[in-house]
């Protein structure tokens, strides 16, 4: 196991934590969870797939909603994609789990190169191996991941990996990347949680930062983020899978917290995510847009500050 030297505010000497003491609800909660109020969300929801726009200069920077978590963000200076998802379940399993209600706003073949993915942690909505291993094959990126999820890529044959540690910078990435706190948890069956590390990332794109923020609950860490990595010219915030709170206060923002956050985090513009794809929670699926628009306007931030974009939509930055 890849891991600190010594136990430290998030590490125990055998597994990972949120510092503050705060607690992660069971497994066995789950179909509990599941059972609260579930909304019905629709079975498909069309998506003509676009093909990403290059950058028009050296200055440009375009970033693509491909869905859920997986953003394209194309540099002169590299192309990066975040928590890559492109197969029909987050799940173990193809025939059974959370199945892709949208499909990706890009389709895989329609990529550029990419220099650099960036892997929060190894949820199955977030870390798909069998993405992972395409991306591999097709570019050979260098992965960028947080401590001893690096095993679990080399069992997908994927060996050109870096391993951070919360506020770690990058030695090998093909841009300057650090390694940011989140407040979440992390497993691949029941028996391995918080065996690994989750995190979320700032990267330097020319005279500009972006912050991808991973998976995350509300907690003091923006702040930090802001201070000690700022200024962050563009974040990519979590604004779904939120619902009921008993259950999801620890692990998922809701868009009022984002809201929350993106203010801590001082970041001049914000682009949602974690919304649309897959039902994981409870709420209904235009929810997550729906409550941030409302915690936008009570908080006097326009939709051009904090906002969404359509699956495949690029925007210019």
């Amino acid at each position: 196991m890849t891991s600190p030297a010594s136990p430290n505010d998030h590490f125990d000497g055998r597994r990972f934590f949120n510092p503050g003491g705060t607690r992660i609800q069971p497994i066995w909660k789950v179909p509990r969870m599941l059972m609260s109020g579930r909304t019905a969300w629709p079975k498909h929801v069309p998506v003509q797939p676009q093909r990403p726009p290059p950058p028009a200069g050296d200055e440009d920077i375009v970033i693509t909603f491909i869905g859920h978590s997986t953003f394209l963000i194309q540099t002169t200076a590299g192309n990066i994609i975040t928590d890559p998802v492109f197969v029909e379940r987050a799940s173990p399993w193809q025939f059974i789990g959370p199945r892709r209600v949208r499909e990706p706003g890009a389709r895989f073949d329609d990529l550029p190169p990419i220099a650099l993915v960036l892997l929060s942690h190894n949820h199955y909505d977030h870390c798909d191996l069998t993405t992972l291993a395409a991306l591999d094959k097709r570019f050979h990126p260098r992965f960028v991941t947080p401590l001893n999820n690096a095993p679990l890529l080399e069992s997908a044959g994927i060996t050109n990996v870096e391993e951070l540690d919360w506020w770690q910078a990058a030695s090998t990435a093909p841009l300057p990347v650090w390694c940011t706190p989140a407040h979440h948890f992390s497993a691949r069956s029941p028996f391995d949680r918080n065996r690994a590390l989750w995190a979320g990332f700032v990267v330097q794109l020319g005279g500009r930062r972006l912050y991808f923020a991973g998976d995350s609950a509300y907690a003091p860490l923006f702040h930090d983020v802001g201070r000690r990595l700022g200024p962050i010219d563009i974040a990519l915030m979590p604004i779904g899978a939120y619902e009921p709170r008993w259950f999801m206060k620890e692990v998922h923002m809701m868009p009022e917290e984002s809201v929350r956050a993106h203010l801590d985090l001082g970041a001049r513009r914000s682009i949602g995510m974690h919304f649309g794809t897959f039902q994981l929670t409870t709420e209904g699926i235009d929810e997550p847009t729906a409550a941030l628009e409302r915690a936008r306007t009570a908080a006097g931030i326009s939709a051009e500050e904090f906002g969404t974009l359509e699956f495949g939509e690029s925007v210019r930055v």
